[in-house]
């Protein structure tokens, strides 16, 4: 191999990643040399945007969830994020135990008690500290961490998914716009798509390192006296980012899917530990009673502007939570479409939006409400005030309410601790990936991205401007939501020619087959039951009989001024008919292993590998073996698939009918 290829910058997208570098070094530049200044800019620029944008927010974020509701629930569901013979490439536990943990795994743990006991104090409407104020509360935590927070999430990595997947575009932001700016996704264009995603992601994740390591520092000065200061924190995001360093060495199967199975059990560990030690017919009582709630002012809530009774208290949660989200959607939905191969529309769209919604309302319903049944039933006045006081200590004083505190107290903060490394890990993977040329990366890149970060953090920390780069985030949000958009009408244009097609294939009238000598049903008998063969015995067949009826069928195709070309491709061979301007007619025959029918004779050997001839069409695999078949029968099923091609395109000429 040349040294072209193996050079250690090959895999670099100069464009992309040059140009994210300059601009967060800008953006040190003015922090460090003018930290008030910027820190006044961006929170001046944050309250106009607030002022002036919440309609757009709050309409753009309901329109995500209506479009993906709308495609669940349509024929646009059964189409694979893959081909036709694709499965997943993770199991439902781990799939759902990553996605879970990149999402929001560290937010749980930051506001699982501390949004609850906030909105008690001071709800959007009414009295504070009361029985309303705290149904009030719950549902208003359940609405921000609910099916708009994952809807958010869920239609930029279904997006990336299916063009990734289904298309074989590049798995980056820039391909979900593919079907609104065609081959311009490779240009400018696309490179500053994929910057703005990189620098929303490098911003989101160091802005989460540097808020996130105060609840570390504070379970461990809780627990071991550990000092709160700077210099605590700083050592904190090196230790964190030195873990996701690692886990990054490992990889996603090793390092990410590890984690975060390990997440997952420490924080099932943790919640049912306080549906025991709380009061748990209360826990159960009131949050189906808030689920309930939820659900039923689902609409409302939706699009409550509070434009009757402006407060302010709309831009300080709700904005700022679906803004937060939006800056976030980058990173976490390309991470969710990197694990998500193999799976149909429909289990995607309802395995993103009711999974994690369904544990985040299990968990903020028996920690929130855990927390304010202490407070209502217990006169924990104490943890009104360390919640008012410094929020990232609101767990650790929930959890000094219930039995065995230091040992919960050092579960919490280990678990912390690794949605911390999950997330770092994770915001270095989707940022390789933004910034690379192709997957297969080197391990220094996304190494450099999780040391980045972490500097980046630092910096902030030292300089007192991690609060600029919140700001900075939250503005992001808005261009972005313009992209989303986007990509929700693209998406729809591209799934819609897609169910097309399947219903072409479905319903195309097919000419009858006429073969000049019939088999016999005793023939037809012992075709369709043949036994397995070995995979020399495929390949033979692919390479003699069906490339004899590919040849055969390519000269009559020429003969009518199609250009048709013969291709070997992996395990088979392919012909493609050349459409120009339209989509072209591919048609594979490619030997795959399969497993003998139980009815088989057992003289057929066990541990031995047997294939068949199966049939592709672009999409994927068909699911039907062609051994054994005549050269009359494949050139009568090329003519079957082309026909239902041919009426696919037909219907897609047609006009739009008013």
């Amino acid at each position: 191999m040349s040294s072209k290829n193996t050079s250690w910058y090959s895999n670099v997208n100069p464009n992309v990643f040059l140009s994210t570098v300059v601009i967060i070094v800008l953006f040190l530049a003015l922090v460090v040399l003018a930290p008030n200044a910027f820190d006044l800019f961006t929170k001046q620029m944050n309250q106009w945007i607030t002022d002036s944008f919440s309609w757009f927010y709050v309409l753009s974020v309901a329109v995500f969830l209506i479009v993906l509701l709308y495609i669940a629930f349509t024929d646009m569901g059964k189409i694979k994020l893959g081909k036709d013979h694709s499965v997943p490439t993770y199991s439902k536990g781990s799939w759902f135990a990553m996605l879970f943990t990149a999402g929001m795994g560290i937010g749980l743990m930051f506001f699982g008690v501390a949004e609850p006991v906030m909105h008690y104090v001071s709800p959007p409407q009414g009295e504070g500290s009361t029985i309303d104020a705290a149904q009030q509360a719950m549902r208003v935590t359940f609405f921000h961490w609910g099916l708009h927070a994952w809807a958010i999430y869920s239609i930029v990595g279904l997006a990336l998914a299916y063009f990734a997947y289904r298309h074989n575009l590049p798995l980056k932001i820039r391909s979900a716009l593919y079907p609104l700016i065609g081959k311009k996704i490779y240009g400018p264009m696309g490179d500053a798509v994929d910057t703005f995603a990189t620098i929303g992601t490098v911003f989101g994740v160091a802005t989460t390192l540097g808020f996130g390591v105060t609840q570390i520092n504070s379970g461990l000065n809780y627990l071991f006296g550990f000092e709160q200061s700077t210099t605590a924190q700083i050592i904190l995001i090196i230790v964190v980012s030195a873990m996701a360093s690692l886990s990054v060495f490992f990889g996603l199967d090793k390092g990410i899917k590890r984690l975060s199975e390990l997440n997952l059990i420490l924080a099932l560990i943790l919640l049912v530990f306080v549906f025991f030690a709380s009061s748990s017919i209360y826990l159960l009582q009131t949050t189906i009673q808030n689920a309930g709630q939820y659900v039923s002012n689902l609409f409302s809530m939706t699009f409550n502007l509070y434009a009757y009774q402006p407060n302010g208290w709309i831009g300080g949660w709700t904005i700022m939570y679906w803004a937060w989200w939006i800056s976030w959607s980058p990173f976490v939905g390309m991470f969710i479409a990197r694990v998500s191969e193999g799976r149909t529309i429909r289990e995607f769209i309802v395995g993103v939006l009711l999974i994690p919604t369904g544990f985040t309302l299990i968990w903020m319903g028996f920690m929130g409400n855990a927390a304010l049944y202490s407070i209502l039933h217990e006169a924990n006045t104490g943890l009104v005030s360390a919640v008012q006081t410094d929020s990232s200590v609101a767990l650790f004083e929930f959890l000094r309410s219930l039995p065995f505190s230091s040992v919960t107290s050092i579960l919490a903060t280990l678990l912390v601790m690794l949605f911390f490394v999950t997330s770092a890990d994770s915001g270095a993977l989707v940022t390789d990936y933004l910034t690379a040329k192709s997957d297969n990366s080197p391990t220094w890149q996304r190494l450099f991205w999780t040391v980045l970060m972490a500097l980046l953090a630092i910096v902030l920390l030292l300089v007192g401007g991690l609060s600029a780069l919140q700001s900075a985030t939250m503005m992001s949000a808005l261009p972005f939501t313009l992209i989303m958009l986007c990509i929700c009408w693209g998406l729809l244009k591209a799934l819609k020619l897609d169910v097309t097609k399947m219903h072409a294939l479905q319903d195309a009238r097919i000419t009858p087959r006429a073969i000049q000598n019939p088999r016999s049903w005793q023939q037809r008998l012992g075709l369709i039951m043949h036994y397995p063969h070995s995979e020399a015995e495929v390949r033979h067949y692919i390479a003699s009989d069906v490339r004899n009826a590919f040849e055969s069928i390519q000269t009559e195709f020429k003969r009518r001024a199609l250009q048709v070309t013969i291709q070997e491709v992996e395990d088979g061979l392919a012909l493609k008919v050349d459409h120009h301007n339209e989509l072209n007619f591919t048609y594979q025959v490619v030997a795959r292993e399969t497993v003998p029918p139980s009815f088989m004779p057992e003289s057929l050997e066990e541990n031995i590998q047997y294939f068949q001839a199966e049939v592709f069409l672009k999409e994927g695999g068909q699911a039907y073996d062609v051994m054994d078949w005549t050269a009359d029968d494949l050139l009568q099923d090329i003519i079957d698939q082309y026909e239902r091609h041919l009426h696919f395109l037909s219907l897609v000429r047609l006009p739009e009918s008013s």
